[in-house]
């Protein structure tokens, strides 16, 4: 059975099941690109990529670059057989993406052409999609369009946070990834075009965690699950700005107006055009994580209170 010698590239913790699965087979991980370190922390200590100590763990070699220029000779000098490449969080361009004798394939965690681009758990979620999944395919320069290999689908639960989705498609991606490097190992390997419609899912920023309690409750709470954990959903109480860590849809609440916090049956509520919301878990600004009814006890009991 003939092995290919691979180059892998990945730097966050969804990354690390393939590297796992790669090390495991009978291929050869002959070095692993990834970010490098960055500050972490409230004490903003230098930290490794997730990626980057497995594969110092495992004897691999470690190329840490967040611009693939400087160390595009490097790699090429290695003379892989294949490029894997799973949420590195960086674009591989010309010269590289052709030196690889099999070009380079990417582990996505999406039904593509469905959410290109950073985010695809995120947006899908924050769309209210009820399936989801990931595909391996051949990487091109156009973003996230290459012919697609294999692909595996599953539904998405409706509590699931984006973190939790991850980690799931992750490891389900994982065992994807490694059946298709043996296939193109093998010569067995078939890619199809991309059919469908074509949506985009750039990269969140903190504004896309603010929560509009102006929307029906169902896409507030969709919206609060595409955020969580990164980069968390959030919104403003009497001028203060308040992280939201735990929500759901209310069942059986009063109505209240949309964006009106109110106590009822030791339940903090936000009303919405449709139903309320139910706070859970909440921290405010300058302070640890607390249930939501410790923290509304902190309220002025007297003032009408507004999530805006």
């Amino acid at each position: 059975m003939p092995a290919l010698r691979l180059v892998f590239a990945g730097s966050p913790a969804a990354a690390v099941p393939s590297l796992h699965a790669l090390l495991a087979s009978r291929h050869e991980v002959a070095a692993v690109l990834t970010r490098e370190d960055s500050p972490q922390g409230r004490k903003r200590i230098l930290t490794p990529t997730p990626v980057a100590d497995v594969a110092a763990e495992r004897g691999v070699r470690v190329v840490k670059a967040n611009r693939l220029a400087p160390v595009t000779d490097e790699l090429i000098a290695l003379e892989p057989d294949l490029g894997v490449i799973v949420a590195y969080g960086g674009l591989v361009r010309e010269p590289l993406l052709s030196a690889p004798r099999l070009g380079w394939i990417n582990l996505h965690f999406s039904l593509l052409p469905r959410w290109r681009g950073a985010a695809p758990v995120q947006h899908a979620l924050i769309a209210g999609d009820d399936v989801t999944g990931a595909c391996v395919f051949q990487l091109v320069p156009e973003l996230d369009a290459g012919d697609v290999f294999a692909r595996m689908s599953r539904p998405v639960g409706r509590h699931e946070t984006a973190g939790r989705l991850l980690d799931s498609l992750a490891v389900d991606g994982a065992e994807l990834l490694a059946r298709t490097v043996d296939a193109l190992a093998d010569g067995t390997a078939v890619a199809e075009p991309q059919s469908g419609e074509v949506t985009l899912a750039p990269k969140l920023t903190i504004a896309d965690g603010r929560l509009d309690f102006g929307e029906p409750a169902r896409r507030v709470i969709d919206r609060f699950r595409g955020v969580t954990p990164e980069p968390g959903a959030h919104t403003e109480v009497d001028g203060q700005r308040l992280k939201i860590l735990d929500a759901a849809v209310a069942h059986d609440a009063p109505p209240l107006p949309a964006g009106r916090l109110a106590l009822a049956a030791k339940r903090v509520l936000v009303g919405t055009p449709d139903g309320a919301v139910e706070l859970v878990r909440v921290q405010p600004a300058g302070r640890t994580a607390m249930a939501a009814a410790d923290w509304w006890r902190g309220l002025d009991a007297d003032a009408e209170h507004v999530a805006a």
